[in-house]
């Protein structure tokens, strides 16, 4: 054996910081030499481009060999024995680098919007061999190693380089599409960490396990995009909310979930029928935990394998598209969780989150901040937002928790936040994000949208980012949610004390272009589901629900129901069971269902419903201070001068009859939707379909039936 050198002893003992100073080809003292680690390997050849073959001379038993190589060719291959067998392998040290030098400059400053092009694992052909790639950021790392299938999951075989500020890389010829892998890191203290998933993974294994997967992106088909215009302000959005794994189970094979490609077959159809114009996935980022439900992801680039692949995943999109439907996704930028294998100190350090708990943990979750203040998560996070809708012609991205994000002080005690740079609650950093997000999302997919949940009265949330607001295309209107499902709880008896909960809300409805959101965080814990908080007996039950729908449809404002809403699920929704779609077997739920699907149908086809849900040009109060009588009246205008509905909601279980409605034409105006129909399971009160307007007095009136517990829409005839 040669006497070593300190380096050679770092990479036999798995401490080299950059292994490719010392391995592959180098020109020393005029002459080209080739150093090769193989652990177990009890000889090793290089074979030149001209198939010259030359032994290396072993120069440690940990399998570590040295040689010159014949005329300073560098492109080589490597013949090793193991026992009898011979291998004929690539040697990695041998590649150029990954990672251009334009790549590192907009990386190092935050601006590589398609960063997911160059980070994580992409098959490659490189220098004409077939390989993969693998590229991950942990600046304070003193060796970072990929590990897999492909070497034993030995991180002494394909220790990285280190790139720029903190970019490790390696090109692992031979490596395929479908292989497992994971980064073994040593910290800057020295010591080894567990191992880690890559944070820009397409694809991981099937919870508990948690390798990453190698997939070939290219080799997916790209789903066809939605129609045009389905998210503009002007066009009838109806989002139905679902979370894959409990909108319908096999009743065999143990009550498991559907499959991506089984959803794809039976999801869009349903919806379509149903008259919706969105599905909404609750997240789809590979997530741990099924009781987050997705909303602690460690994969924010890989969509769930509980559900098949990535290209079964695209499959569902598509289909989606096919039918007519656009696709948002729950995004989740704010928080993530401390499970070992994921951000958690990536690197040995806080680098995806802040030191300071009081920064970098959520108290209500028990999770882990993004420090978006940091460039490189910024980039990060923004490019995992455009990621769906370059990858997957997602349409829409609906940001969970963005009061959380806004507010340093958010859910934190007194004295146990640290305020910014001014003294106040706001985080800039976030701010700046959001902000940036936004823009860049519009700039570069113009068809799709955006929305908040955010809980707060942050000003201009969906205002355009030049007036000062946040960019977002839509906002949850949780003021309008509260408080309108608190006034349904109630027995009609007291409504009318609590008229205003009613009112309330048309006094800011035009501030934000709201989303109306029936989501699934308002059927669990405790709350019941929507019919579970109905009073009354079972009549009274359904004929509220059925009313509150009818007045949420004719409300000024997007639409969101989550699944089982729309056939009136009784019980809680769990995450773990199937909706209980056997209530459709009853003909009240059957009722519920018909009434939404019709609903729908109106929604989309009444231009004056949708047209202007947005502006306060669209909305006129005709009847507000009927409280005795718990009615409510409006008028929605679309853009032509001929394009009004009128919409009459009331909210006790008493006939009205004669009730005067003064009106913008005279004429007929006839009855296109009446919430008591027979056909929903109603008493069929109402106006027989039409009525005509009054003679008497200057201004038109009419005179209408006003069911119990119900809603009705009327529009002049032309």
């Amino acid at each position: 054996m040669t006497s070593l050198t300190p380096e050679a002893y770092a990479v036999i003992e798995g401490r080299h910081s950059d292994p490719f100073r010392y391995l592959g080809p180098h020109v020393e003292a005029g002459s080209s030499v080739v150093r090769v680690f193989l652990p177990d390997a009890e000889g090793v050849a290089v074979i030149d481009e001209q198939g010259h073959e030359s032994d290396l001379q072993r120069i440690h038993d940990a399998g570590l060999f040295e040689g010159r190589l014949r005329n300073g060719s560098q492109h080589y291959r490597l013949r090793a024995r193991y026992g009898e067998r011979l291998v004929e392998i690539e040697d990695p040290y041998r590649f150029p680098p990954i990672l251009s030098d334009f790549d590192l400059y907009l990386l190092g400053e935050g601006t590589h919007v398609h960063l997911y092009d160059k980070l994580g694992a992409h098959p490659t052909v490189l220098d004409g061999v077939e390989g993969v790639g693998f590229a991950v950021f942990a600046p304070s790392a003193k060796r970072v190693s990929v590990v897999g299938d492909f070497n034993f999951w030995d991180g002494r075989r394909h220790a990285m380089r280190v790139r720029g500020n903190g970019f490790w890389e390696i090109f692992v010829p031979e490596a395929k599409p479908g292989a497992k892998y994971k980064y073994e890191i040593i910290g800057p203290d020295g010591h080894l960490l567990p191992l880690k998933s890559d944070p820009l993974a397409f694809a991981a294994e099937l919870r508990p396990q948690t390798a990453s997967i190698v997939i070939d992106q290219n080799a997916i088909q790209r789903p066809q995009p939605a129609p045009p215009g389905v998210n503009a302000l002007s066009a009838p959005i109806s989002i139905y909310e679902v979370h894959l794994g409990s909108w319908r189970r096999h009743p065999q094979h143990g009550g498991r979930w559907l499959s991506y490609r089984e959803l794809a077959e039976e999801l869009p159809a349903y919806a379509h029928d149903m008259g919706f114009t969105h599905v909404e996935f609750l997240p789809v980022g590979e997530h741990p935990f099924d009781g987050s439900w997705g909303y602690q992801p460690t994969g924010l680039f890989a969509p769930t394998s509980r559900f098949g692949s990535p290209a079964d995943f695209a499959a569902l999109i598509d289909a989606c598209h096919r039918k007519g439907l656009a696709v948002i996704l729950d995004w989740v930028p704010g928080h993530f969780p401390d499970d070992p294998h994921g951000l958690a100190r990536f690197d040995g350090t806080a680098l995806y989150e802040h030191e300071n708990p009081q920064q970098g943990r959520h108290l209500d979750w028990n999770t882990l901040v993004y420090n978006c203040g940091r460039t490189e998560v910024a980039n990060f996070l923004l490019g995992s937002g455009l990621f769906w809708l370059d990858r997957y012609s997602i349409d829409g991205l609906r940001v969970d928790a963005v009061a959380s994000m806004l507010y340093l002080d958010y859910s934190r005690p007194e004295g146990g936040w640290i305020p910014n740079r001014y003294g106040g609650r706001e985080n800039l950093d976030a701010i700046n994000l959001l902000r940036r997000f936004n823009t860049e999302l519009f700039s570069r997919f113009p068809n799709a949208t955006t929305a908040a949940e955010e809980s707060t009265a942050w000003p201009m949330v969906s205002r355009p980012v030049e007036w000062g607001g946040l960019g977002f295309g839509y906002k949850w209107n949780m003021g309008w949610m509260h408080d309108t499902l608190e006034y349904i709880s109630k027995d009609p008896i007291y409504r009318k004390h609590h008229h205003g909960q009613i009112l309330f809300g048309l006094h800011y409805a035009f501030f934000e272009n709201f989303i109306l959101p029936l989501s699934h965080d308002e059927v669990v814990h405790g709350k019941r589901s929507i019919l579970g908080r109905m009073p009354g007996d079972e009549w009274q039950r359904f004929a509220n629900l059925r009313a509150y729908y009818g007045f949420m449809f004719g409300h000024p404002g997007k639409k969101l129901l989550f699944m089982g809403s729309e056939f009136g699920q009784e019980s809680e929704w769990r995450h773990d069971h199937s909706l209980d779609w056997h209530l459709l077997e009853q003909p009240r739920h059957a009722g519920i269902q018909a009434l939404v699907r019709d609903l729908n149908r109106l929604y989309r086809t009444v231009p004056a419903l949708h047209e202007l849900d947005c502006e306060d040009a669209g909305f006129e109060w005709l009847v507000m201070h009927d409280a005795a009588r718990s009615v409510f009246a409006w008028l929605r205008k679309g853009r032509h001068t001929q394009e009004r509905c009128l919409v009459v909601v009331n909210f006790t279980p008493q006939v009205y009859r004669d009730y005067r409605i003064k009106v913008p034409f005279s004429g007929t105006w006839r009855e296109v939707l009446n919430t008591d129909s027979a056909l929903y399971g109603g008493t069929n009160i109402g106006n027989a379909g039409a009525v005509r307007t009054l003679d008497e007095g200057t201004t038109p009136e009419v005179s209408l039936v006003v069911p119990p517990l119900a809603a009705i829409f009327l529009v002049p005839e032309r």
